[in-house]
């Protein structure tokens, strides 16, 4: 009996995994902006997780689980290329310009642009919050960092944001649109 449950287990485990492969990539590219780096980060996740699946008590919490291991394989990263590579040194990556996709790929540009330039701390809080919807419990288990901390970082990186985006064309087109929303499109 206890072969079939655990059999059971591991089916919807890794139908879960499999679920989650997209999520992981979008918050590894918020990441990284770079898609080769944002793939290799999702399949080390991705192998990590299936090698330590027993390690997971309760398939309700595998989101937090599976972010929580995206964050150690994207530490492991930095740590690999320390001396070669730094954060504010990685090109942002688009496949189009601004000028070929109009005004909402310049809203895009232009928050991704700002987004880019936060402290990782920060942008990995925001990503996880403002994109993935996560709450600040579930933040503070994936980085390892006291629940407090999420909230003065997401703080910070939203009054950055803010501040970097007032002086844009952007925010002066907002605040004279009917449409307040458009910023919130983003994902």
């Amino acid at each position: 009996m206890k072969l079939v449950k655990l059999f059971g287990r591991n089916q919807a485990f890794r139908q879960r995994l499999e679920g989650n492969r997209e999520r992981l990539y979008r918050i590894a590219y918020s990441w990284c902006h770079e898609p080769a780096l944002a793939d290799d980060l999702v399949q080390e996740t991705m192998e990590k997780a299936l090698k330590k699946s027993g390690q997971l008590r309760e398939l309700e919490a595998l989101d937090t689980w599976l972010f929580s291991i995206l964050n150690n394989a994207w530490r492991d990263h930095f740590r690999r290329s320390r001396d070669t590579v730094d954060i504010d040194d990685i090109p942002f990556v688009s496949d189009s310009s601004p000028e070929d996709e109009g005004h909402t790929h310049q809203v895009v540009t232009e928050v991704r642009g700002a987004i880019a330039t936060l402290p990782i701390g920060q942008r990995q809080v925001l990503t996880l919050v403002d994109l993935e919807g996560c709450s600040y419990i579930e933040v503070a288990n994936i980085l390892g960092v006291p629940v407090g901390t999420v909230m003065s970082r997401l703080c910070r990186a939203r009054r950055a944001l803010k501040e970097r985006l007032l002086g844009t064309d952007l925010m002066r087109d907002a605040a004279t649109d009917d449409n307040p929303t458009r910023i919130r499109r983003i994902k």
